[in-house]
C-alpha cells in the first residue's frame, strides 16, 4: 500500500474536520479527488466553502502527530487499491478509514459476526465455536469490540491464530468498552481495529449504528448468533440485507428472549445456520472466487470431554434444550437435589452445561452436536 506523505494526510485530516458528513465528502471528492486542492477552491456547498476559508489545521496536526506515535494507518476512500472494495459500495462510505494493525487484512473475505451484549453461556460458546471454525477457513471475523457476541466471535477467531478486524465507534485512541482493552490489544496484534472517527471521538449512542454499517458494509455476509427483538445486531442485519449481502440466524429456544430477534430475521428470509458449514455452503462461490481452500481438514478447538458416565448423559438427557431448574431435573430423573447438583457441577466444569440467570442450567452446543441421535418406535 503506497503511503500517504505527510502533507497529504495532514489535508485529509482537515477535510474530516469540515461540518459535513461522508456523503457529502464523497460527492465532492468524486469530482475532485485531491483533498488539498479541494480545500484551496471549495465548490459552491455553503458550509463546505465557509469551513475551507479557514480549515482547522491545528487540530488536524495534533491529531497527525497521535496518529505517526501510535502507527495509525490513514486509508482515504480515494485510493481504491488500499480501501475494501465491499465498502466503497455504501452510499456514505467513511470518507477516510483509521487501520490499527494489518490494513492488508481488509480485502480478506469477511463474515460480520454479531449479537447481543448480554450473551447466554450458550450464545457465547456457540459464537466463540462458529468463528473459529470459520477463521480456520480463511476468513476474517469482523464484529463490534462490543461486551457478548462481539467478544465471543473476536476471540474465536484468535483462539486458531485467524484473523479478527474490530469496528470502533470511538476514535481508535479509546476503547469501548474499557472491559476489552486486552482484547483490543490482542487483535491489532493479530488483525486490525478500524474506525472512521478521529481521535478523541467519544463513544455517543448515534455512532454505533453507523459503525454497524461499516460492519455490514465490509462483510459477504452476517451472522447473528443471539438478538433481542430491539436490537441493535439487527439493524446490522437490516443493513446487510439492503446491500445484497447474506444474512444468517441461529435459531434458540422459543423461551429464550435472545432467541426472538434471530427467529425474526428466519421468517423475514435469512438463511437458519446450525453448523458453520451451512455459512461455508452458503458462501462457497464467493470464497471461492477468493482462493479459499474450503476442504482443509478443521482442527479441535475445544479440548476433548472426559466419557460421560451413564449417569451424567441421563441428565443431559433430561436437561433437553432448554432452560432447566434442579427441581425440574429432580422431577425428571428420580435423582436426589444432592445428586442432580453434584453432577451439574461436574458436567459445568466439563463444559457441557452452562449455569444462567435464576438458577436455571442449558445444555452447552458441544455437549450434543457430535452425538447421533437414538430413534425409538415410531420416529421417522
Amino acid at each position: 500500500m503506497a503511503s500517504l506523505t505527510e502533507q497529504e494526510q495532514l489535508a485529509w485530516l482537515a477535510l474530516l474536520l469540515a461540518p459535513v458528513g461522508p456523503a457529502t465528502l464523497n460527492t465532492l471528492l468524486a469530482e475532485c479527488p485531491d483533498p488539498q486542492q479541494l480545500l484551496r477552491a471549495p465548490p459552491a456547498h455553503e458550509r463546505f466553502r465557509a469551513y475551507a476559508k479557514t480549515p482547522d489545521w491545528t487540530t488536524a496536526a495534533t491529531h497527525l502527530s497521535w496518529l505517526q506515535q501510535q502507527t495509525i494507518h490513514l486509508i482515504p476512500i480515494t485510493h481504491t487499491a488500499a480501501y475494501p472494495a465491499l465498502l466503497c459500495r455504501l452510499s456514505d462510505a467513511p470518507t477516510v478509514l483509521f487501520v490499527h494493525g494489518n490494513p492488508d487484512l481488509l480485502h480478506l473475505p469477511q463474515l460480520a459476526v454479531v449479537g447481543s451484549r448480554h450473551a447466554s453461556q450458550g450464545g457465547f460458546a456457540t459464537a466463540r465455536q462458529f468463528c473459529a471454525h470459520l477463521a480456520q477457513h480463511g476468513m476474517a471475523i469482523t464484529s463490534g469490540l462490543a461486551l457478548g457476541i462481539d467478544t465471543a466471535a473476536h476471540q474465536g477467531a484468535l483462539s486458531v491464530q485467524g484473523h479478527t478486524i474490530a469496528v470502533a465507534g470511538t476514535g481508535l485512541d479509546r476503547v469501548y468498552p474499557a472491559r476489552n482493552h486486552q482484547l483490543a490489544h490482542q487483535i491489532v496484534q493479530q488483525g486490525a481495529l478500524i474506525s472512521e472517527y478521529l481521535p478523541g471521538t467519544k463513544p455517543l449512542r448515534h455512532h454505533f449504528p453507523r459503525r454497524n454499517r461499516v460492519i455490514a458494509g465490509l462483510s459477504l455476509g452476517v451472522l447473528v448468533v443471539e438478538a433481542a427483538l430491539k436490537s441493535g445486531s439487527l439493524i446490522t442485519a437490516r443493513l446487510a440485507n439492503e446491500l445484497g449481502r447474506e444474512v444468517f440466524a441461529i435459531p434458540g429456544s422459543i423461551h429464550n428472549p435472545l432467541a426472538r430477534g434471530c427467529h425474526g430475521l428466519i421468517r423475514q428470509g435469512a438463511k437458519l445456520v446450525e453448523t458453520a458449514e451451512h455459512i461455508i455452503e452458503e458462501l462457497g462461490a464467493a470464497l471461492s472466487e477468493l482462493s479459499l481452500n474450503l476442504e482443509q481438514p478443521i482442527p479441535a478447538t475445544q479440548p476433548a470431554s472426559a466419557e460421560l458416565t451413564a449417569e451424567h448423559q441421563t441428565l443431559l438427557d433430561a436437561m433437553g434444550f432448554d432452560p432447566v431448574s434442579t427441581d425440574q431435573l429432580v422431577q425428571r430423573t428420580s435423582m436426589s437435589a444432592a445428586e442432580v447438583s453434584s453432577i451439574l457441577l461436574l458436567l459445568e466444569l466439563q463444559n457441557q452445561v452452562s449455569s444462567g440467570p435464576g438458577g436455571l442450567f442449558q445444555r452447552i452446543q458441544s455437549s450434543y452436536q457430535n452425538r447421533e441421535p437414538t430413534h425409538e418406535s415410531g420416529d421417522c
